[in-house]
């Protein structure tokens, strides 16, 4: 495939490792990320890739090796992957980079691919009512705080995460809410700052929406449930369904909601 026709791939929140049907959802990645060898320019993870990552010295978790796998032979194809962590897997550390090839990313990036400025983040934390998680955020992710999970053996530290982590990947707040939420305080100051595009995972719930201008606010959607992942080529998003011998589905792009349009002019 000619490089110009070839796209750029979003996706998030697989949370290997844990949930339900964990075979048939890393059998779906791995058939997603084998067909992108002569289909991508660039892969964005946009965290949550696995339920929990925790680099010891000398160990990582296992039952990850042939997703790794997948993600090294499309870097080695020419393929830049970029790994934004998420709140399940923000403590990424050398390992992805060196041994993988992952760029990895603890913080929201902006980057620019086929005439779009497009902001990336995992998507957690943003807007108010957050302080107490932020504050979290903010302990959890010190030097201090890893060094002194590493004091505790792989073998109960690693089951340890995975039993926490089980509790924090439901999402309550009504749909409408979050829309809300995410048009005033991320997606409009960004529209504000010069992006045309938004990208997050975090809330699970694929949704695509466009403004007037045709700026995109695109949640990506999960490998849990919906199996749903953003493609841009040819400086146009789209939102789309990946199936098991069959063609992608895609999802229709809709206007905000009236009353929750960005406010960003």
């Amino acid at each position: 495939m000619d490089e110009q026709q070839k796209a750029v791939f979003f996706l998030g929140d697989a949370h290997l490792g844990s949930g339900p049907n964990q075979d048939l959802r890393r059998r779906t990645l791995l058939a997603f990320l084998a067909g992108l060898k002569h289909r991508a320019t660039h892969l964005y993870v946009l965290g949550d890739l696995f339920d929990f990552w925790f680099e010891y010295r000398h160990a990582i978790p296992k039952g990850h090796f042939r997703i790794l796998h997948a993600l090294a032979d499309l870097i080695d194809a020419g393929i830049e992957t970029i790994y934004l962590g998420g709140n399940h897997d923000f403590w990424c550390g050398t390992y992805l980079n060196r041994e993988v090839g992952l760029h990895v990313h603890q913080h929201p990036i902006v980057v620019r691919h086929q005439g779009r400025q497009i902001f990336l983040a995992h998507g957690d934390g943003i807007g108010p009512g957050d302080n107490g998680y932020r504050l979290l955020k903010a302990v959890l992710r010190h030097p201090v705080a890893i060094a002194l999970y590493r004091t505790i053996h792989p073998d109960l530290g690693i089951p340890l995460a995975y039993c926490v982590s089980k509790t924090s990947r439901k999402h309550t707040k009504e749909r409408q809410i979050i829309l809300r939420n995410l048009s005033r305080h991320l997606v409009g100051p960004r529209f504000a700052a010069g992006e045309d595009a938004v990208l997050i995972g975090h809330i699970h719930d694929p949704n695509h929406l466009q403004d007037a201008r045709k700026r995109d606010f695109l949640i990506v959607g999960d490998w849990i449930e919906h199996f749903t992942y953003a493609r841009l080529a040819n400086g146009t998003f789209t939102l789309e369904r990946f199936q098991l011998s069959a063609e992608a589905q895609h999802l229709t792009p809709t206007a905000w909601p009236p009353g929750m349009e960005p406010a960003c002019d």
